[in-house]
């Protein structure tokens, strides 16, 4: 019986192994893309000190250069249809008492497009070891891409200039400029008890915007947050956020691929951080119910919980709510609990679960599988999902076995390791 039992593990691993090389999971690539431009130990990262300051208003074509060390102080606006541009290598430091915060106000551009081998670097001012999540503000962005805020025009909570702080319209082609091989950390100040920034907010931003191979780490709220707008993201990077990786919401139309969110268990907020929020309003009565609700199309994703055995203050890897859609394809998720949870409004029938899709998703050492905050929503969420066609694969294989290197302390590589023999037989 042993050996039965242990040809049959063998069979379904090599089977896994296999079909994962027809369809990549997770994140992927012929090499792994994380190297040379990221950091998972920014913490003891030697920066040169300020040599500038960034203050005030941008009201005009502005260039930041490499040779240069910027202070962000304070709320610093682009506005009057400026770009801000900044060369590959730029360090810009936040500071911490006034919560220096850069915000691209609507119509004005960034065009910071950093190199794989020479990345943008958005850090706190604070000197190696002392950097903490929250030492300063964030990047925001304000753009004229739809949202579904009655009016179609909204603000942001975070207490910016009554005049600057608009964002919404009706050009989903709006380009607000380009962010690449970006890396933000330590951003996300907590303003008060219910008002946070983010790493990177895009509020009503268009499609025509490039933001791909961005390193959001230890920010002290949501790494990625979109209100609204139209975009294409790739490449995202949220490591060891407070709160959610990536939240959605006001009618968010996103394609998001080849992105992976690392969580530690005690980087959690303490009130509940996932690696997706996902709503369509935080208010119906404040909402347009006849513009498009939030759609999210998630694509060769990667959601790991680095701490094997170790929940911690993890949650699941994602809370989906009412009239919003979501799909998850090609992707893989590991250490959470549970895999999904789902709001208790959205109920078990057809028409309400077929706007919330897995294809092809490995699901690893999760405690729970997609469940409902109403307990009597369950049994119908389980046979909906359990058709074969979906494809959800549930295991339970150490992250050695699953990744082929998931050790920050190296040079991570997040790509599922479809040669691993250590797997076999286990």
């Amino acid at each position: 019986m042993k050996t039965k039992l242990r040809l049959a593990s063998i069979t379904f691993i090599i089977s896994f192994f296999a079909h994962a090389q027809q369809q990549p999971k997770g994140i992927t690539g012929n090499t792994n893309w994380m190297n040379n431009w990221t950091s998972f130990r920014p913490a003891v990262n030697d920066y040169s000190e300020a040599t500038n300051i960034i203050a005030g208003t941008i009201d005009k074509d502005t260039r930041l250069v490499k040779r240069n060390v910027y202070h962000l102080v304070g709320v610093v606006y682009v506005t009057n249809n400026a770009t801000l541009t900044i060369e590959p290598g730029t360090v810009i430091r936040g500071d911490d008492k006034t919560c220096g915060t850069l915000v691209i106000t609507n119509g004005s551009k960034i065009i910071a497009e950093g190199l794989e081998t020479d990345p943008i670097i958005f850090t706190s001012e604070k000197e190696i070891n002392n950097r903490k999540p929250g030492d300063w503000g964030g990047i925001i962005i304000l753009g004229k891409a739809p949202i579904n805020t009655l009016g179609g025009v909204h603000t942001l909570p975070f207490d910016l200039e009554p005049t600057l702080n608009h964002y919404g319209g009706q050009d989903p082609e709006d380009n607000s400029g380009i962010l690449k091989y970006v890396r933000i950390e330590y951003a996300g100040r907590k303003l008060s008890a219910s008002k946070e920034l983010n790493g990177l907010s895009l509020a009503g931003v268009g499609r025509k915007t490039i933001v791909s191979n961005i390193q959001i780490s230890f920010s002290n709220d949501d790494s990625f947050e979109c209100y609204g707008g139209d975009l294409n993201l790739s490449n995202l990077i949220s490591f060891r956020t407070t709160d959610d990786d990536f939240d959605f919401t006001q009618g968010a139309q996103i394609n998001l691929s080849n992105s992976i969110a690392i969580r530690h268990p005690f980087s959690s907020d303490i009130s509940g951080s996932r690696c997706f929020e996902v709503d369509s309003y935080e208010k119906i009565a404040n909402t347009d119910m006849t513009k498009k609700m939030t759609k999210i199309n998630a694509s060769n994703i990667t959601l790991v919980n680095l701490e094997e055995n170790n929940q911690g203050l993890v949650r699941e890897s994602a809370y989906i709510r009412e009239n919003t859609f979501f799909n998850l394809t090609n992707s893989v998720v590991s250490g959470f609990e549970p895999f999904i949870l789902l709001e208790g409004a959205i109920g078990n029938g057809e028409v309400n679960l077929s706007k919330i899709n897995f294809k092809n998703v490995v699901v690893n050492n999760c405690k729970g599988e997609i469940e409902s905050e109403s307990a009597s929503n369950n049994s119908g969420i389980k046979n909906y999902y359990s058709n074969p066609q979906n494809d959800i694969q549930f295991t339970k294989m150490k992250l050695s076995e699953l990744f082929y290197l998931p050790n920050i302390k190296a040079n991570p590589d997040f790509r599922i390791n479809v040669n691993n023999t250590l797997a076999i037989g286990n």
